[in-house]
């Protein structure tokens, strides 16, 4: 309904977990990482757990859809089953067949079982069995999953486990009969909610999935957004869905904190205050108590002049001190007001810097700058950049990161910075140095501390690469083919080796070890698997296509 009205492809915020919105939180990266490793990994259980609606099931679509060649993946979601039930699943979920009169016994199943996966290995091929909302598996099952981690050969393991759940899980695999199960997980990871940096990454990240070419929510509404939701995905989608469609039918082109709130108020079904309000409330209960104070104060400091005479010392022994200590309490607050360390903080050049140039800190300015790097053309009524990019033979990279990575990667990239009013801007990094970071702002070159841009950039940042394969994907072990060939003789080649003429299209061992090698070198994840950023280092390694970089080759190489 309202998506054309904000200029929208599509629904940012619908409550499907779809992999195209994943947005990495520092935590979601290093979980998907795992599970990828784990993957191409042998042994044991791996175990994700999470809140609910903290993005579990959309890391699991994102493995999916990353899998290399060689995994073959039972995907169970209702684990609500008995044992020979479960064991059924897995034998249909792997297109294992199964007689009729077997379907309900475990001993046939577990042999039929048993029998693909030997077959499976001997043909070079991993087997993985995903189980979501694990939580729900009854004792009796949980056991029947530790029994299938007993196939396996001399040295290796036949079945790759991960389980899927809320925090009950860890609970459910705490009990000491289960623990022969608990001692076989080799990888434990638990999802936590976004922090508000992240929150706001979030929803920005949705939007400019969507198809947004601006911003649609105000700072206050993106520090709404997270306060309302606590951080939890599923509650931003549906608080934000509700936003939008409330600034629709008011005919407001931004959504701010109050239609964050109305929104909020209508999914929780009741009324949400303005945070302003309990700080407002809590200062008049504090004035209130403070008045009280003083008239107790005023009244026991003259009550002794007033009585002296009339009654024996004793009398008035108590109240002095008394009042000495309702004046103490009183005065401290009074004596030791909070220093205004905003105020007495001089602004810093980048902060002068972006207000000089807000006009040029637009998505759409940056995106201009980035594409006229490599020879290409941005125009922002011809619809989303991503899609622009891949119409001139590149690809986008829209992810978490560190200076470091940025540094790895070599890359000119739009780099997202939040000032101290909460307003965000989009600035071009051409160029970095070990304590510098090159920026275009308002057409010239501006250097800054990597510090001081530290306080205003969270790791949002967007590059542009040319893939030198004709479909962009990740290379795995079992994987064969030209892209395979081409991946063998660019590793040897960035690793002073001699290059085989022909070499192997087979991604075999020898070629996990080689990209292995290439990644610990570059300070990459070491998986073995030749996905984007790998061959984003590759290239630049060997700068096969001439592409812009923002560190010198002999400083970066």
């Amino acid at each position: 309904m309202y998506t054309s009205f904000f200029g929208l492809q599509e629904k940012p915020f619908a409550i499907t977990p779809d992999p195209r919105y994943l947005y990495l939180s520092e935590r979601h990266a290093e979980a998907l990482a795992h599970l990828l490793y784990g993957i191409n990994e042998a042994g044991g259980f791996i175990q994700l757990t999470g809140e609910v609606g903290t993005g579990k099931t959309t890391v699991i679509r994102s493995l999916l859809e990353q899998l290399p060649g060689h995994a073959d993946v039972a995907l169970i979601l209702n684990p609500r089953v008995t044992p020979a039930e479960f064991l059924l699943t897995i034998c249909e979920e792997l297109h294992i067949p199964v007689p009729e009169a077997g379907r309900g016994s475990t001993k046939t199943l577990m042999d039929l079982l048993g029998r693909h996966l030997l077959d499976t290995h001997a043909s070079g091929r991993r087997v993985v069995l995903i189980v979501d909302e694990a939580q729900n598996l009854s004792t009796q099952t949980l056991e029947q999953v530790r029994l299938l981690t007993n196939l396996e050969t001399a040295t290796t393991k036949l079945l790759q486990i991960i389980l899927i759940g809320q925090p009950e899980l860890r609970e459910l695999l705490g009990q000491p009969e289960l623990r022969q199960l608990a001692q076989r997980i080799t990888g434990r990871y638990h999802l936590n909610p976004l922090s508000r940096e992240e929150s706001a990454g979030y929803v920005k990240h949705r939007m400019r999935i969507a198809g947004a070419t601006a911003e649609v929510f105000t700072p206050s509404a993106l520090r709404e957004v997270h306060r309302l939701s606590g951080g939890i995905p599923r509650v931003i989608n549906v608080i934000c869905d509700r936003a939008l469609l409330g600034a629709f039918t008011q005919e407001e082109h931004r959504v701010g904190g109050a239609l964050v709130r109305q929104a909020a108020s209508e999914v929780y079904g009741r009324p949400v205050p303005a945070p302003w309000l309990k700080w407002a409330t809590a200062a008049a209960v504090a004035a209130a108590l403070a008045l009280v104070a003083i008239g107790l104060w005023t009244y026991l400091a003259q009550r002794p002049a007033a009585t002296a005479d009339a009654e024996p010392p004793r009398a008035v022994e108590q109240p002095p001190a008394a009042s000495a200590a309702v004046a103490a309490s009183i005065e401290t607050p009074a004596t030791a007001p909070p220093e205004p360390v905003l105020a007495a903080t001089p602004p810093l050049p980048l902060a002068e810097l972006l207000v000089r140039h807000g006009n040029d800190t637009t998505t759409e300015a940056a995106l201009a700058k980035l594409f006229a790097l490599w020879g290409a053309l941005y125009e922002p009524a011809r619809g989303r950049g991503c899609d622009q990019a891949a119409r001139q033979g590149l690809e986008c990279l829209f992810q978490k990161g560190s200076w470091a990575q940025l540094r790895t990667l070599n890359r000119p990239a739009v780099l997202t910075l939040t000032d101290d009013l909460g307003r965000t801007h989009q600035v071009l990094l051409t160029g970095l140095t070990d304590e510098h970071a090159i920026l275009d702002l308002g057409g010239e070159s501006r250097e800054v501390g990597i510090t001081a841009l530290s306080r205003y950039w969270f790791g949002d940042f967007l590059l542009l690469w040319r893939p030198p394969l004709a479909v962009v994907k990740a290379l795995g072990p079992g994987m064969r083919g030209e892209d395979v060939r081409w991946l063998r003789e660019s590793v040897r080649a960035a690793q002073g080796l001699p290059t085989a003429t022909p070499g192997s299209d087979v991604y075999d061992d020898e070629l996990v070890r080689l990209v292995q090698d290439f990644q610990r070198q570059h300070r990459l994840a070491v998986d073995g698997v030749a996905g984007v950023q790998t061959q984003i280092v590759l290239d630049t390694t060997l700068n096969a296509t001439g592409s812009p970089t923002i560190v010198p080759q002999a400083a970066g190489g």
